[in-house]
């Protein structure tokens, strides 16, 4: 890892923009560090692995360099119809999203001992809020079967206090707010067709079989304190 810090960063990237130093201009930019990961599985070649990663670095990349140019962007311009302003925070929507969804997926997937136990809080609650643990397998795989270009997540919502899953198009719809995600799957076809072809299904089930559970249960106990917070009565 390199020693540079956060600041030196976006000062590279806004110097390399061509951003005036003496501008009069909002300094909100944030640098994202991708994380290194060595993933080693059976379900997935190591090509498709590292061609997938290189993306989500590029990903990475591309929200560093987004914030660098909201930083100076014209502001007074905006407008819902077309401005560069406009197109900036679409496409920061876009990317940090998928940078967040593809984190989460890299996190909880190649696990070639993947259990879980019935007594452990993340088997406890799936199968309090679908009815039973077999209910939350098949409504996950629906949701995966029926995401387009995108993901499935098991999220708390803490609207309705309670866990479910949905089904992200794009990196974009379908993203509910107040939620929590707990289990990510990448069902994008750059993911599984070097390996499985079209056959989505196949390669659901096999990473299914290999979720990281230890690190869901990990989430499942943060969500548990989360729902604590959003549940208590507000003061004054």
């Amino acid at each position: 890892m390199s020693s540079i810090n956060e600041k030196e960063i976006v000062k590279i990237i806004r110097e390399t923009l061509g951003a005036d130093r003496k501008s009069r201009s909002i300094n909100e930019a944030y640098v994202l560090q991708p994380k290194q990961y060595s993933i080693e599985t059976d379900v997935l070649s190591q090509k498709a692995i590292s061609a997938n990663v290189q993306d989500f670095d590029q990903t990475i990349k591309t929200c560093n360099e987004i914030s660098a140019k909201l930083d100076t962007v014209d502001r007074a311009g905006s407008n819902e119809k077309d401005s560069p302003f406009r197109e900036l925070k679409s496409a920061e929507s876009y990317n940090l999203n998928s940078a967040f969804l593809s984190s989460l997926h890299l996190d909880n997937i190649a696990d070639p001992a993947s259990k879980i136990s019935m007594d452990s809080l993340a088997y406890i609650r799936l199968a309090r809020d679908f009815g039973s643990f077999d209910e939350w397998q098949k409504d996950f795989i629906a949701c995966a079967l029926g995401a387009r270009d995108g993901y499935v997540a098991t999220v708390y919502n803490g609207s309705l206090n309670r866990y479910m899953n949905v089904m992200i198009d794009e990196s974009t719809s379908g993203i509910m707010m107040n939620c929590f995600p707990v289990i990510c799957l990448c069902v994008r076809p750059q993911w599984y067709t070097r390996d499985y072809l079209n056959d989505r299904r196949s390669y659901l089930f096999a990473m299914m079989k290999e979720l990281r559970w230890s690190l869901v249960e990990q989430r499942i106990r943060k969500a548990d304190k989360l729902a604590k917070i959003l549940s208590a009565p507000l003061e004054g």
